[in-house]
Parts: structure tokens; C-alpha cells; sequence
């Protein structure tokens, strides 16, 4: 069995000043956890938060960008240097509370045990929303819908972003070769690690809107997903 004490979670910032305080000592309270901030020059100060608490705590880490690049290179950075340090599990996770640190435990076990690669599911049984508007529900269900079926995915919630690897995942697949860099770099990777073999499980999670702060989705980044879809479906990235 995988040792828990080498899960590195990966957090990518910008401005969650509000937040990022109180997240990280509920992920901390996983003794074999590890957090690794990803800033990406939050002018709100989120990155000077995690540097003052990283002097008091040694499973704080902070990886500093000079501008807002974008949530996939952000991931990929994260994925560099946790795997550099040794990590066997990398967990992806949102800063805003919409990722409940509760659920870390069921994630953990759960790539330690049975899959290579575990998603939390808004969209299996005992999997949920709350305080979304049907416009965000439509868009949700429809890109799963829709990237599901160009891509074949065996998965329900591909666009899911809170999900467990282990390191095999992640040294398999070509991180040079990633391209999308909003939420379809969620899909991407699904779709990557499966022409890997890997196997891959989803576990029930609820899905709340975020605590404070605003939302990062835009047109654009909608788009980008549509787009890459078909375009990793025919081979062009």
C-alpha cells in the first residue's frame, strides 16, 4: 500500500486571500498530507498568507508565478515539483471550499488501494450539487455529456477538478504535450491517463458554490473546452 505520508494536494491560487487561511490547516489535519500552493501573483496577498505559514509549518509549500497563467499550467508546475520531491499520491484541489477537505481521506484510500486515478464525482450516486443556478447545471451536465461522448470517456464527471493521482499517472502521460489550460485540461487529463491504461474510479462528493470570491469560469474558457475536445478526439493535440 502507498504510504499516505507522500500525498502532496496541489492548490492553484489567484486572490484567495479569504480563503487559502483557513483551507490549508483542515488539509494539514491529514497528518501524512502535504499542501503545495500554486500563486499566480494574487494582488490580494494570497501568496504572502501561504509564505507566512509555510515558516511555521514544513508540509507548506508555496511555488510562486509572476502573472495569472492559467489554472492547467499552474497544475502542470504543481505536478513537476511534487513528483521532483517524492510525492506517490498528487491531489488536485480548489481553494474556494467547494472541494471538501472531508472528502481527502476517501480519495487517498482509494488510490491507494484500487485505481490509479480517483475523481470526486459530482455526478455519480451520492454525488451533488448545491446553490447552483440551472445555467450552471446545464453547462456542467453538458460538457460531461458532450466531452463523454467525443472522447468515449468511461468517467461521469471528467470535468471533475478534485481528483487523486498516483505518480505512475502522471509519469506516464507527456506533460510537454498538455495543451488546454482551463477547465478542459480536467477533460485532457482524463482522456490522457486513460490512453495510459490507467484505471480510474470516481467517489462521491457534494459540489457547493464557492464560500467568498468570484468565480474563474468565462466565455473563453468555455470555448477552449469545446474546442479541445474535438481536438484531442482527432489527434491534433
Amino acid at each position: 500500500m502507498i504510504d499516505m505520508a507522500d500525498c502532496t494536494v496541489i492548490i492553484p491560487t489567484y486572490n484567495e486571500a479569504d480563503n487559502i487561511g483557513h483551507l490549508i490547516p483542515q488539509i494539514l489535519a491529514h497528518p501524512r498530507c502535504r499542501v503545495l500552493v500554486v500563486d499566480d501573483g494574487s494582488p490580494d496577498g494570497t501568496g504572502a498568507i501561504v509564505a507566512q505559514m509555510a515558516k511555521d509549518e514544513s508540509r507548506i509549500g508555496l511555488l510562486s508565478r509572476p502573472g495569472k497563467l492559467g489554472l492547467g499550467t499552474a497544475y502542470i508546475a504543481g505536478f513537476r515539483r511534487a513528483l521532483a520531491e517524492g510525492a506517490h499520491l498528487i491531489i488536485e484541489m480548489d481553494a474556494d471550499f467547494s472541494h471538501d477537505p472531508c472528502y481527502l481521506a476517501q480519495l487517498i484510500a482509494a488510490a491507494s488501494t484500487t485505481y490509479d486515478m480517483v475523481i470526486g464525482s459530482r455526478y455519480v450516486k451520492g454525488g451533488g450539487t448545491t446553490d447552483w443556478g440551472l445555467g450552471r447545471k446545464l453547462i456542467s451536465r453538458g460538457g460531461n455529456l458532450y466531452a463523454g461522448i467525443i472522447l468515449g470517456l468511461p468517467v461521469a464527471d471528467a470535468t471533475g477538478g478534485y481528483r487523486c493521482y498516483r505518480r505512475s499517472v502522471l509519469e506516464n502521460i507527456d506533460l510537454n504535450a498538455v495543451r488546454s489550460n482551463g477547465y478542459a485540461f480536467q477533460v485532457e487529463m482524463v482522456y490522457r491517463a486513460l490512453r495510459t491504461g490507467a484505471r480510474i474510479g470516481e467517489i462521491p462528493i457534494i459540489f457547493p458554490d464557492r464560500r467568498v470570491g468570484k468565480s474563474k469560469m468565462s466565455r473563453r474558457i468555455v470555448v477552449e473546452a469545446l474546442i479541445n475536445v474535438w481536438k484531442l478526439r482527432l489527434g491534433l493535440i
